[in-house]
């Protein structure tokens, strides 16, 4: 049986399912052809039910639930793993509805959470997170929401933290952050769900059991990321809710439902009758 799957070229994700999607582990008699790319184009896609396994935000996830069901293993979840809001110079984020904002996506967790931080900021471009950096850099924009290795590069390149709103997020609601997740469609039988859950748990305990060495899969997709970069990406989006959600996991992920919903975010969006397989 063979599925389709999609995650980003990120060192996180690349590192997560290397061994699944390249046979050094057992598969349990499937297969998967995977495709990479931005988080936002998966955030699309998941809205179109194009591939079978997706990763996507978990804002993206609230709008899909009915169609996607969430996996226990391969989620980006933790603390001190926020988006970070950015400048050239400190601003003055009492006048953030004048700003000019570069953001990641409007699907992304990173702007879910701008939302519900500055729900009046409204003047929100998408650009691809790799370039937000640099057009902030140029004046293009006033701000810039940044994710991924973007947080170990900001500060060299001369910018300016004006909230992590990771932080911002886990004082106001004690819950870990839902950054993205893993998803099936629900069209597939419970016992393959599970199976495949288990495969990419056994993939990220392959890989760790290899750490530090990082495999030609995931250094060729790291986009000339330094090696020092992709290993610091690894080491903070990859932790113990990466191997299984748990209940503290899903309780966060519950969090950031309810807080959507609470503040009007999401609107129609109900639970179905469990969010996972």
């Amino acid at each position: 049986m063979t599925f389709t799957i999609g995650f980003s070229p990120c060192p996180n994700d690349t590192f997560i399912f290397d061994a699944m999607v390249n046979g050094k582990i057992d598969t349990k008699g499937l297969s998967f052809n995977y495709v990479l790319d931005d988080v936002e184009t998966l955030n699309r896609w998941a809205e179109q039910g194009k591939l079978d396994i997706t990763k996507l935000s978990y804002n993206a996830f609230l709008h899909t639930m009915q169609h996607y069901a969430l996996l226990h293993s391969g989620s980006a979840l933790g603390k001190g793993v926020g988006p970070l809001l950015i400048a050239k110079q400190p601003l003055d984020m009492a006048k953030v509805a004048d700003y000019k904002i570069a953001i990641p996506g409007l699907q992304t967790t990173a702007n879910l959470l701008l939302s519900l931080a500055y729900p009046q900021a409204k003047n929100k471009t998408e650009v691809l997170f790799s370039n937000i950096e640099a057009s902030v850099l140029d004046g293009t924009y006033d701000a810039g929401l940044i994710i991924h290795e973007s947080r170990f590069t900001y500060a060299q390149r001369g910018l300016s933290k004006l909230i992590d709103l990771g932080d911002w997020w886990e004082s106001a609601v004690q819950a870990a952050i839902p950054l993205g997740g893993i998803v099936v469609k629900r069209s597939i039988d419970k016992t393959t769900a599970a199976a495949i859950d288990s495969i990419i748990k056994e993939s990220v305990l392959y890989s760790w059991k290899h750490y530090p060495t990082l495999a030609p899969f995931v250094t060729e997709h790291a986009q000339e990321m330094e090696e020092a970069v992709m290993r610091k990406h690894i080491e903070l989006y990859v932790n113990e809710y990466t191997t299984d959600l748990g209940t503290e996991g899903e309780k966060a992920v519950m969090t950031l439902y309810n807080e959507a919903k609470r503040t009007g975010y999401i609107k129609g969006e109900d639970l179905p009758e469990s969010i996972f397989y």
